[in-house]
């Protein structure tokens, strides 16, 4: 499948993309436990749980796949093991 995007100039088309990386819902975040944490201690309350993650930005042409963006998704910037992703194409412009 290929994804389309906003043509620049005559022959390129530019994609927006975005990969969010989150910590899977069993491994502990404690990056997202001590945001909690400070969060008391400015004053802030109500809030439970944070659990912080990645975004990644890509600008791609149209001749990437989403597959092809999955491959780079799963293989470059995310541990798999560890934590969850998710590809969004966003519509060009």
């Amino acid at each position: 499948m290929q994804i389309s995007g906003r043509r620049i100039g005559e022959e390129e088309t530019v994609v927006h993309v975005v990969v969010n990386v989150m910590p899977k819902a069993e491994i502990l975040d404690p990056q997202g436990q001590a945001v909690v944490r400070a969060l008391g201690r400015i004053g802030v309350t109500g809030v439970t749980d944070v659990r912080q993650g990645k975004r990644f930005e890509l600008e791609v042409d149209s001749s990437v796949s989403r597959e092809d963006i999955e491959k780079v998704a799963e293989t470059l910037l995310a541990n798999t093991v560890i934590e969850d992703f998710e590809v969004i194409v966003e519509a060009g412009e």
